[in-house]
């Protein structure tokens, strides 16, 4: 695969493909996401070129011998929480719950598949090994995206709140971000937090 990995998300339902394509690049900055609004488009792509399909349960059930055949690529997006024997072989992101709990979902998908840059191309591997911040920024991110707040990372290091701020100060500029979201994300994707450890 030369070039950036791609991704493509392929269904009828254009504002939802927007809304994954936004949810994705936030998890995996270093992937392009496609739009695709239907088997057709996909297929006319060069399917092969991409590193996952997330894919409307309805195409994935109108082609299921294409999808079987790329499972391992294949995310399921479905609109029902209910296991059915039919998608049993396949990977499922359910899309109707809230943002928060979609990104978790999203997050725990990326964990398992990517874990310390597991299956990544070599270049996105080494790019999540390359360390920005020192060993106690690690350890006030870890505890700042589990849900502690500023007086508490203190307590948990033994170190003064003011340390704490310019810390968290000092992260959000090293790495260009502006939210605790956007923190989450870093930290999880980069393996610095489990997923399950984040409250959300």
């Amino acid at each position: 695969m030369m070039g950036q990995p791609k991704v493509a998300v392929v269904g009828s339902n254009t504002l939802a493909l927007i809304g994954l394509r936004q949810l994705l690049q936030s998890v995996m900055p270093m992937i392009g996401v496609d739009t695709l609004g239907s088997f057709a488009e996909l297929t006319a792509n060069h399917p092969d070129q991409y590193f996952h399909y997330f894919v409307s349960i309805e195409i994935v059930m109108s082609e299921r011998t294409f999808f079987l055949e790329r499972r391992r690529k294949t995310i399921v997006l479905t609109t029902t929480q209910q296991e059915t024997t039919q998608l049993a072989d396949f990977h499922c992101l359910y899309i109707n719950q809230p943002e928060q709990q979609l990104l978790h979902a999203l997050l725990q998908l990326e964990q398992h598949a990517h874990r310390g840059g597991r299956n990544l191309p070599p270049s996105m591997a080494e790019e999540q090994q390359r360390p920005l911040l020192s060993r106690r920024e690690v350890e006030v991110m870890s505890l700042i995206v589990q849900g502690y707040i500023n007086k508490e990372v203190a307590d948990q290091l033994h170190i003064g709140l003011s340390t704490v701020i310019t810390h968290r100060k000092n992260i959000m500029e090293k790495l260009g971000l502006k939210s605790v979201s956007a923190l989450t994300i870093y930290a999880v994707t980069h393996g610095y937090v489990d997923i399950d450890k984040v409250k959300y």
